[in-house]
């Protein structure tokens, strides 16, 4: 019982701050400059240790607070679901003082219960927005599907007219559903038309464990490093495949993004592509 209340007290405190939903009030004001980072996969053949340093290098550069791109836990598993969530937990419980963003993977939600556990234990809904200072954050939900579906994109436009006048907006979402299309430089996909429309400047996902870049008429697409699920194919740091995280700066209407390999080097986005380093 003792471990249950300590657990259910940590998970308070690290899901303070923020809007996570329209029917909250925010617990502060952000001012206009603020930092915060993006983390990958945790899951999918999880690599012992790497989660834990990730968070070790994300502690130091003191963020404002923390996003997720999803695959926290290894999932699949109703039975076992919630031990992994609790297990979760507590590599978190030193950095409680930072709020998480979750969004909903495939390892984390892939049936109704599972469902149920993530708004539990995330304390989030499967999609759900937030404002920062200037800056207004989309989380979607593509969890079970390899396509963003419609009731997302549906929420994502209302939820972005609502927001019209934020300086920077980002979207957030497992699946990097968008790759063909900013491969293609495809203007007219759903997505990047919604995008554009409401100057959207960043569209960020998960998912393929790797770093992916592409620029589609001032819309940056972006699949951030993993924190910790395996590395696939070649495992090249050349062709994106290492482990990290990435760090943002926001200023007015300005966002500012390094990504972080976990053994010190430092790139900006534009120095990636769709296969590797390209700068």
């Amino acid at each position: 019982m003792r471990r249950t209340a300590i657990l259910l007290i940590g998970l308070a405190v690290l899901l303070s701050g923020g809007r996570p939903s329209a029917g909250q009030a925010p617990v502060r004001a952000e001012p206009a400059g603020f930092r915060f980072a993006i983390v990958g996969d945790r899951t999918g053949e999880a690599q012992p240790g790497i989660w834990e340093r990730v968070w070790r290098e994300v502690n130091k550069s003191n963020p404002a607070f923390v996003v997720s791109v999803g695959d926290v836990i290894q999932g699949q598993d109703d039975a076992t679901a919630e031990t992994q969530w609790r297990e979760l937990l507590l590599t978190l419980a030193t950095y409680r003082r930072i709020p998480i963003y979750f969004a909903p993977g495939n390892h984390d939600v892939w049936s109704e219960r599972s469902a149920e556990l993530y708004r539990k234990y995330s304390g989030r809904p499967l999609h759900y927005s937030f404002d920062r200072g200037p800056a207004h954050f989309v989380v979607l939900d593509d969890s079970r599907s390899d396509v963003l579906p419609p009731e997302e994109m549906t929420f994502l436009e209302s939820d972005l007219a609502a927001h019209a006048g934020a300086a920077v907006k980002f979207v957030i979402m497992h699946r990097p559903s968008w790759i063909l299309d900013a491969a293609l430089h495809n203007a007219q996909a759903p997505l990047h038309v919604v995008a554009k429309r409401y100057g959207v400047r960043w569209i960020i996902a998960g998912h393929v464990h790797q770093l992916i870049h592409a620029e589609v008429e001032g819309v940056t697409y972006l699949a951030v490093p993993s924190s910790g699920g395996h590395l696939r194919l070649s495992a090249r740091y050349e062709d994106g495949w290492f482990f990290g995280w990435t760090g943002v700066e926001v200023v007015g209407g300005e966002a500012d993004l390094t990504v972080h390999e976990l053994d010190g080097r430092t790139t900006k986005p534009d120095q990636w592509g769709l296969a590797g380093l390209i700068r």
